[in-house]
């Protein structure tokens, strides 16, 4: 039976011994000092080279991400300065109105003085 295909469940073990042994394998590389050296087998290299991909992604997502983060810090930046500007304009405003409302409120006063005259 050797040109049978494993069942799912037996492809799946294999895959996670494989998986196993190439976790051992690059733990004592990494225990052991000095650089760690690349694997050479064509599964491990393969799978080596999905990893650095996959951070690599990763990475360039991160990348856009803060990118987003700091044209959305700038926006917010504006709109407070746009909210302070606006601020500023109805305290000037809020002034003017009162200058106004004083102004009508003596208005009964000085028809008064000229008709006393």
């Amino acid at each position: 039976m050797p040109n049978e295909k494993p069942s799912g469940k037996h492809s799946r073990q294999l895959l996670f011994s494989e998986a196993i042994t190439q976790s051992k394998i690059m733990a004592a590389h990494m225990a052991t000092p000095g650089p760690m050296p690349l694997p050479t087998d064509s599964p491990a290299l393969e799978a080596t080279e999905r990893i650095l991909q996959e951070i690599a992604s990763v990475g360039r997502r991160l990348e856009a991400m803060d990118l987003k983060v700091t044209d959305l810090t700038i926006t917010s930046s504006s709109i407070q300065a746009e909210i302070a500007g606006f601020k500023e304009m109805a305290d000037a405003l809020d002034q003017r109105l009162t200058a106004v409302e004083d102004r009508v409120a003596s208005l009964p006063d000085q028809e008064a003085d000229l008709q006393s005259l």
